[in-house]
This record gives structure tokens, C-alpha cells and sequence, in this order.
């Protein structure tokens, strides 16, 4: 397949974290971000802020995340990407270091240390 010069603006990428619930034990849960393609000297801005920890997992998430998919209320349905839902997802613990892992890992093809 050749490569295409000018990509899609975005692109669907999977995203899987393991929260905790009773008992001691972690319930998995997969969805779809839809990340920004960035411009690479971006990409690389972003990973000087991180590995200086100028920027947190919250503003990596606000920058890179454009949509998503498999994500529901708790009446179990789909919640629309907004800025007002993607504040929300962002302050649920571990979910913006996970959507920044997976973001990075996308770009990188290895796992951002924190």
C-alpha cells in the first residue's frame, strides 16, 4: 500500500483501562479515542513536556482527543464527545494517564514512562 502525503485529520485508535471496584479487584474497560494527528515538531513539544512533567495527563488528553466511541452513562447510553463530557472523563482517576499511554503509544509504538 503506498503512503498517503495528506492524511485524515484523525484517527480511531484502541484504548483499554482496568478500574477498581469492590472486593480488591480492577473491571477492564475498552473503548475508541479518536486522537488529532498532530504535526511531528508538536509531538515532539508534547513529549519534551512530559518527560520535564511541564504538562499534565489532563492537558495532553485536551489536545489530542477529538472524539471517541464505547463510552456510556450509567443507563448505558453512548455519550457524545463534547468538551463538557471530555472535562468529565478526564477527572475520573487514571483515565487521562491511560488515553495519553495509549495516545503516545500510537505515535511511538512504545509506552510513555510517566
Amino acid at each position: 500500500m503506498a503512503l498517503v502525503l495528506d492524511q485524515d485529520d484523525t484517527y480511531s485508535w484502541p484504548c483499554s483501562i482496568e478500574l477498581p471496584v469492590d472486593n480488591g479487584k480492577y473491571e477492564k474497560h475498552s473503548f475508541k479515542c479518536v486522537f488529532k494527528r498532530l504535526k511531528q515538531s508538536r509531538i515532539k513539544e508534547l513529549l519534551d513536556l512530559v518527560a520535564k512533567g511541564d504538562v499534565t495527563d489532563q492537558e495532553v488528553c485536551t489536545e489530542v482527543l477529538a472524539g471517541w466511541s464505547g463510552i456510556e452513562d450509567k443507563d448505558g447510553k453512548e455519550v457524545r464527545f463534547t468538551k463538557a463530557a471530555l472535562k468529565q472523563l478526564i477527572e475520573v482517576p487514571l483515565i487521562a494517564t491511560e488515553i495519553g499511554t495509549a495516545y503516545f503509544k500510537s505515535i511511538t509504538g512504545a509506552k510513555r514512562k510517566n
